[in-house]
Protein backbone atom coordinates (compact mmCIF):
# COMPACT_ATOMS: atom_id res chain seq x y z
CA UNK A 1 0.00 0.00 0.00
CA UNK A 2 1.50 3.49 -1.24
CA UNK A 3 1.60 5.97 1.82
CA UNK A 4 -0.32 8.37 0.10
CA UNK A 5 -3.19 6.05 -0.17
CA UNK A 6 -6.63 6.81 1.00
CA UNK A 7 -7.30 3.85 3.15
CA UNK A 8 -11.16 3.13 4.91
CA UNK A 9 -10.77 1.47 8.02
CA UNK A 10 -14.79 -0.13 8.58
CA UNK A 11 -15.14 -0.42 12.40
CA UNK A 12 -12.66 1.80 13.66
CA UNK A 13 -13.61 2.48 17.16
CA UNK A 14 -13.91 -1.23 18.04
CA UNK A 15 -10.67 -3.03 19.17
CA UNK A 16 -9.59 -4.88 15.75
CA UNK A 17 -10.06 -1.34 13.89
CA UNK A 18 -8.72 0.91 16.20
CA UNK A 19 -6.18 -1.33 16.54
CA UNK A 20 -5.51 -1.24 12.71
CA UNK A 21 -5.72 1.96 13.30
CA UNK A 22 -2.87 2.46 15.52
CA UNK A 23 -0.70 0.37 13.24
CA UNK A 24 -1.33 2.20 10.28
CA UNK A 25 -0.81 5.48 11.93
CA UNK A 26 2.82 4.28 13.39
CA UNK A 27 3.78 3.14 9.80
CA UNK A 28 2.96 6.48 8.36
CA UNK A 29 -0.16 6.45 6.31
CA UNK A 30 -1.79 10.28 7.03
CA UNK A 31 -5.11 9.34 4.25
CA UNK A 32 -6.70 6.84 6.59
CA UNK A 33 -11.34 6.99 6.13
CA UNK A 34 -13.38 7.16 9.11
CA UNK A 35 -16.67 7.36 9.87
CA UNK A 36 -18.38 6.33 12.91
CA UNK A 37 -21.39 4.73 13.17
CA UNK A 38 -24.05 7.56 14.28
CA UNK A 39 -22.25 9.42 10.68
CA UNK A 40 -22.70 6.35 8.84
CA UNK A 41 -25.04 3.27 9.23
CA UNK A 42 -23.28 0.59 7.28
CA UNK A 43 -26.80 -1.14 6.88
CA UNK A 44 -28.18 1.51 5.18
CA UNK A 45 -27.54 0.80 1.31
CA UNK A 46 -27.82 4.04 0.11
CA UNK A 47 -25.47 5.67 2.65
CA UNK A 48 -22.49 3.22 1.84
CA UNK A 49 -23.16 4.06 -1.85
CA UNK A 50 -23.18 7.42 -0.92
CA UNK A 51 -19.75 7.71 0.73
CA UNK A 52 -18.03 5.00 -1.31
CA UNK A 53 -18.94 7.23 -4.28
CA UNK A 54 -17.48 10.42 -2.57
CA UNK A 55 -14.88 8.83 -0.67
CA UNK A 56 -13.23 6.45 -3.47
CA UNK A 57 -10.81 4.56 -1.32
CA UNK A 58 -8.10 2.76 -2.48
CA UNK A 59 -8.12 0.44 0.13
CA UNK A 60 -10.61 -1.04 2.64
CA UNK A 61 -9.90 -3.16 6.20
CA UNK A 62 -13.36 -4.19 6.76
CA UNK A 63 -13.46 -5.22 10.38
CA UNK A 64 -17.14 -3.54 11.19
CA UNK A 65 -19.48 -5.96 12.71
CA UNK A 66 -22.02 -6.96 15.13
CA UNK A 67 -20.13 -8.85 17.42
CA UNK A 68 -20.37 -10.67 21.06
CA UNK A 69 -19.69 -13.26 23.37
CA UNK A 70 -21.97 -16.65 23.75
CA UNK A 71 -24.92 -14.92 25.53
CA UNK A 72 -25.36 -12.32 23.20
CA UNK A 73 -25.05 -14.37 20.20
CA UNK A 74 -27.21 -16.69 21.32
CA UNK A 75 -29.88 -14.16 22.58
CA UNK A 76 -29.98 -11.44 19.53
CA UNK A 77 -29.64 -14.48 16.47
CA UNK A 78 -31.75 -12.47 13.84
CA UNK A 79 -30.07 -9.26 14.86
CA UNK A 80 -26.31 -10.63 14.26
CA UNK A 81 -27.28 -12.61 11.17
CA UNK A 82 -28.91 -9.53 9.45
CA UNK A 83 -26.71 -6.78 10.51
CA UNK A 84 -23.54 -8.49 9.82
CA UNK A 85 -24.88 -9.38 6.00
CA UNK A 86 -26.41 -5.98 5.52
CA UNK A 87 -22.73 -4.45 7.04
CA UNK A 88 -20.69 -7.08 4.51
CA UNK A 89 -22.61 -6.80 1.50
CA UNK A 90 -22.87 -2.92 1.02
CA UNK A 91 -19.03 -2.26 1.50
CA UNK A 92 -17.73 -5.69 -0.20
CA UNK A 93 -20.57 -4.96 -3.18
CA UNK A 94 -19.48 -0.65 -3.22
CA UNK A 95 -15.93 -1.70 -3.26
CA UNK A 96 -15.50 -3.24 -6.37
CA UNK A 97 -18.49 -0.80 -7.98
CA UNK A 98 -15.76 1.86 -6.85
CA UNK A 99 -12.55 -0.03 -7.92
CA UNK A 100 -11.03 -0.60 -4.65
CA UNK A 101 -7.43 -1.86 -5.13
CA UNK A 102 -7.58 -4.12 -2.05
CA UNK A 103 -9.97 -5.09 0.40
CA UNK A 104 -9.56 -7.31 3.56
CA UNK A 105 -12.90 -9.27 4.98
CA UNK A 106 -12.27 -9.90 8.63
CA UNK A 107 -13.99 -12.94 9.33
CA UNK A 108 -13.84 -15.49 12.82
CA UNK A 109 -12.63 -19.05 14.09
CA UNK A 110 -16.71 -19.32 14.63
CA UNK A 111 -16.75 -20.64 10.95
CA UNK A 112 -15.41 -23.71 11.32
CA UNK A 113 -17.78 -26.93 12.13
CA UNK A 114 -18.08 -27.37 16.24
CA UNK A 115 -16.70 -31.35 15.78
CA UNK A 116 -13.80 -30.11 13.22
CA UNK A 117 -10.47 -31.94 13.40
CA UNK A 118 -8.14 -29.98 15.63
CA UNK A 119 -6.03 -27.99 14.47
CA UNK A 120 -8.33 -25.75 12.11
CA UNK A 121 -7.45 -25.73 8.99
CA UNK A 122 -8.93 -23.61 6.03
CA UNK A 123 -9.61 -26.67 4.37
CA UNK A 124 -12.40 -27.77 6.72
CA UNK A 125 -14.82 -24.61 6.23
CA UNK A 126 -18.26 -26.24 5.33
CA UNK A 127 -17.25 -29.75 5.87
CA UNK A 128 -19.81 -29.93 9.15
CA UNK A 129 -22.08 -28.64 11.15
CA UNK A 130 -21.78 -25.45 13.23
CA UNK A 131 -21.58 -24.45 16.90
CA UNK A 132 -25.30 -23.61 17.29
CA UNK A 133 -25.16 -21.12 19.76
CA UNK A 134 -23.41 -18.58 17.36
CA UNK A 135 -24.57 -20.56 13.94
CA UNK A 136 -26.21 -16.90 12.70
CA UNK A 137 -23.11 -15.03 13.21
CA UNK A 138 -20.80 -17.97 11.28
CA UNK A 139 -23.00 -18.24 8.35
CA UNK A 140 -22.69 -14.04 7.96
CA UNK A 141 -19.08 -14.38 8.32
CA UNK A 142 -18.90 -17.56 5.77
CA UNK A 143 -21.18 -15.78 3.55
CA UNK A 144 -18.60 -12.86 3.43
CA UNK A 145 -15.59 -15.31 2.54
CA UNK A 146 -17.64 -16.65 -0.32
CA UNK A 147 -18.74 -13.01 -1.35
CA UNK A 148 -15.32 -12.00 -1.77
CA UNK A 149 -14.09 -15.25 -3.79
CA UNK A 150 -17.10 -14.78 -6.08
CA UNK A 151 -15.90 -11.05 -6.54
CA UNK A 152 -12.84 -12.51 -7.21
CA UNK A 153 -13.91 -14.89 -9.79
CA UNK A 154 -16.20 -12.92 -11.34
CA UNK A 155 -14.89 -9.83 -11.74
CA UNK A 156 -11.09 -9.78 -10.68
CA UNK A 157 -11.44 -8.27 -7.33
CA UNK A 158 -8.51 -8.35 -4.89
CA UNK A 159 -10.51 -8.93 -1.76
CA UNK A 160 -8.99 -11.41 0.51
CA UNK A 161 -10.25 -13.13 3.92
CA UNK A 162 -8.42 -13.26 7.24
CA UNK A 163 -9.68 -15.76 9.71
CA UNK A 164 -8.93 -13.98 13.56
CA UNK A 165 -8.79 -16.23 16.09
CA UNK A 166 -10.46 -15.23 20.02
CA UNK A 167 -9.33 -11.56 20.13
CA UNK A 168 -8.39 -9.15 23.46
CA UNK A 169 -6.35 -5.98 24.11
CA UNK A 170 -6.78 -2.21 24.09
CA UNK A 171 -10.21 -1.29 23.69
CA UNK A 172 -11.95 -4.15 24.25
CA UNK A 173 -15.74 -4.52 25.36
CA UNK A 174 -16.11 -5.16 28.71
CA UNK A 175 -20.33 -5.27 28.95
CA UNK A 176 -21.07 -7.80 31.73
CA UNK A 177 -23.77 -9.64 28.89
CA UNK A 178 -22.20 -8.93 25.58
CA UNK A 179 -18.38 -9.56 26.32
CA UNK A 180 -16.26 -12.30 25.00
CA UNK A 181 -14.59 -14.60 27.54
CA UNK A 182 -11.84 -13.00 28.23
CA UNK A 183 -13.13 -9.41 29.22
CA UNK A 184 -15.53 -10.71 30.85
CA UNK A 185 -13.44 -12.53 33.26
CA UNK A 186 -11.12 -9.68 33.52
CA UNK A 187 -13.91 -7.46 34.72
CA UNK A 188 -15.44 -10.17 36.79
CA UNK A 189 -12.30 -10.96 38.72
CA UNK A 190 -11.83 -7.01 39.00
CA UNK A 191 -15.22 -6.07 40.63
CA UNK A 192 -15.08 -9.41 42.62
CA UNK A 193 -11.66 -8.10 44.17
CA UNK A 194 -12.99 -4.72 44.61
CA UNK A 195 -16.06 -6.11 46.01
CA UNK A 196 -14.40 -8.40 48.57
CA UNK A 197 -16.21 -11.55 47.18
CA UNK A 198 -14.58 -14.60 47.93
CA UNK A 199 -16.12 -16.39 44.55
CA UNK A 200 -15.70 -16.26 41.34
CA UNK A 201 -18.24 -18.08 39.32
CA UNK A 202 -17.59 -19.44 35.87
CA UNK A 203 -20.33 -20.88 33.29
CA UNK A 204 -19.89 -24.51 32.08
CA UNK A 205 -17.13 -27.55 33.38
CA UNK A 206 -13.94 -25.10 32.39
CA UNK A 207 -13.14 -28.15 30.18
CA UNK A 208 -13.31 -25.93 26.60
CA UNK A 209 -9.59 -25.04 25.03
CA UNK A 210 -9.28 -21.11 23.49
CA UNK A 211 -7.07 -19.78 21.92
CA UNK A 212 -6.23 -16.07 22.57
CA UNK A 213 -4.51 -13.59 20.20
CA UNK A 214 -3.22 -9.33 21.16
CA UNK A 215 -5.55 -7.46 19.21
CA UNK A 216 -2.46 -5.22 18.24
CA UNK A 217 -0.63 -8.65 16.45
CA UNK A 218 -3.69 -9.23 14.66
CA UNK A 219 -3.35 -5.40 13.10
CA UNK A 220 -0.11 -6.27 12.20
CA UNK A 221 -0.50 -9.51 10.77
CA UNK A 222 -3.26 -7.64 8.93
CA UNK A 223 -1.41 -5.40 7.64
CA UNK A 224 1.36 -7.88 6.56
CA UNK A 225 -1.06 -10.20 4.87
CA UNK A 226 -2.64 -6.62 3.02
CA UNK A 227 1.13 -6.03 1.55
CA UNK A 228 1.66 -10.46 1.08
CA UNK A 229 -1.31 -12.29 0.47
CA UNK A 230 -3.42 -12.31 -2.77
CA UNK A 231 -5.29 -15.76 -2.78
CA UNK A 232 -9.35 -16.72 -2.49
CA UNK A 233 -10.47 -18.95 0.73
CA UNK A 234 -9.53 -17.42 4.19
CA UNK A 235 -6.39 -17.29 6.07
CA UNK A 236 -6.14 -18.08 9.75
CA UNK A 237 -4.45 -16.04 11.86
CA UNK A 238 -3.37 -16.85 15.42
CA UNK A 239 -0.87 -18.05 18.10
CA UNK A 240 -1.10 -21.66 17.10
CA UNK A 241 -1.33 -22.61 21.07
CA UNK A 242 -5.01 -22.87 22.84
CA UNK A 243 -5.50 -23.49 27.00
CA UNK A 244 -8.60 -24.66 28.68
CA UNK A 245 -11.27 -21.67 29.97
CA UNK A 246 -10.10 -23.03 33.53
CA UNK A 247 -6.23 -22.02 32.97
CA UNK A 248 -7.07 -18.80 31.71
CA UNK A 249 -9.40 -18.21 34.87
CA UNK A 250 -6.45 -18.98 36.89
CA UNK A 251 -4.41 -16.51 34.88
CA UNK A 252 -6.38 -13.97 34.90
CA UNK A 253 -6.97 -14.39 38.53
CA UNK A 254 -3.22 -13.79 39.45
CA UNK A 255 -2.89 -10.48 37.17
CA UNK A 256 -5.75 -9.07 39.16
CA UNK A 257 -5.08 -10.14 42.23
CA UNK A 258 -8.04 -11.74 43.51
CA UNK A 259 -7.56 -13.62 46.62
CA UNK A 260 -10.62 -15.76 46.22
CA UNK A 261 -11.81 -18.91 44.89
CA UNK A 262 -13.13 -19.82 41.71
CA UNK A 263 -15.97 -22.53 40.97
CA UNK A 264 -17.79 -23.55 37.47
CA UNK A 265 -21.36 -23.81 37.25
CA UNK A 266 -22.05 -27.11 35.31
CA UNK A 267 -25.33 -26.66 34.50
CA UNK A 268 -24.34 -23.96 32.08
CA UNK A 269 -23.64 -24.14 28.50
CA UNK A 270 -19.55 -25.07 27.35
CA UNK A 271 -19.94 -23.99 23.59
CA UNK A 272 -17.49 -25.26 21.35
CA UNK A 273 -14.94 -27.73 22.81
CA UNK A 274 -12.07 -26.67 21.20
CA UNK A 275 -10.95 -23.90 18.64
CA UNK A 276 -7.23 -24.00 18.17
CA UNK A 277 -6.58 -22.50 14.57
CA UNK A 278 -3.99 -24.14 12.21
CA UNK A 279 -1.43 -21.19 11.33
CA UNK A 280 0.91 -23.25 9.12
CA UNK A 281 -0.28 -21.19 6.10
CA UNK A 282 0.63 -17.80 7.72
CA UNK A 283 3.49 -19.06 9.11
CA UNK A 284 4.92 -20.19 5.62
CA UNK A 285 4.03 -16.48 4.28
CA UNK A 286 6.55 -15.19 7.28
CA UNK A 287 4.55 -13.83 9.95
CA UNK A 288 4.49 -15.18 13.44
CA UNK A 289 3.09 -13.02 16.66
CA UNK A 290 5.11 -11.37 19.58
CA UNK A 291 3.04 -10.82 22.12
CA UNK A 292 2.51 -13.63 24.56
CA UNK A 293 -0.21 -14.59 26.94
CA UNK A 294 0.58 -13.52 30.20
CA UNK A 295 2.27 -10.32 28.96
CA UNK A 296 -1.21 -9.83 26.84
CA UNK A 297 -3.45 -9.98 29.53
CA UNK A 298 -1.26 -7.56 32.05
CA UNK A 299 -1.29 -4.73 28.63
CA UNK A 300 -5.52 -5.70 28.69
CA UNK A 301 -6.08 -5.48 32.46
CA UNK A 302 -4.21 -2.23 32.30
CA UNK A 303 -6.07 -0.40 29.63
CA UNK A 304 -9.48 -2.27 31.39
CA UNK A 305 -8.32 0.22 34.95
CA UNK A 306 -7.58 2.81 32.85
CA UNK A 307 -11.55 3.01 31.16
CA UNK A 308 -12.81 1.35 34.30
CA UNK A 309 -15.32 4.31 35.01
CA UNK A 310 -16.49 3.85 31.28
CA UNK A 311 -17.36 0.11 30.79
CA UNK A 312 -20.53 0.14 32.51
CA UNK A 313 -22.20 1.95 29.66
CA UNK A 314 -20.34 -0.10 26.95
Amino acid sequence: MEKSAKIYIAGHKGMVGSAIMRNLTAKGYNQIITRSSKDLDLRNQQAVTDFFAEEKPDYVFLAAAKVGGIVANNTYRADFIYENLAIQNNIIHNSYLNGVKKLMFLGSSCIYPKMAPQPLKEEYLLTGLLEETNEPYAIAKIAGIKMCDAYRAQYGCNFISVMPTNLYGYNDNYHPQNSHVMPALIRRFHEAKVDGKDEVMIWGTGSPKREFLFADDLAEACFYLMENYNEPAPINVGVGEDITIKELAYLIKDTTSFEGKITFDTTKPDGTPRKLMDVTKLHNLGWKHKIELKDGIKLAYEDFLEKAENVAVR
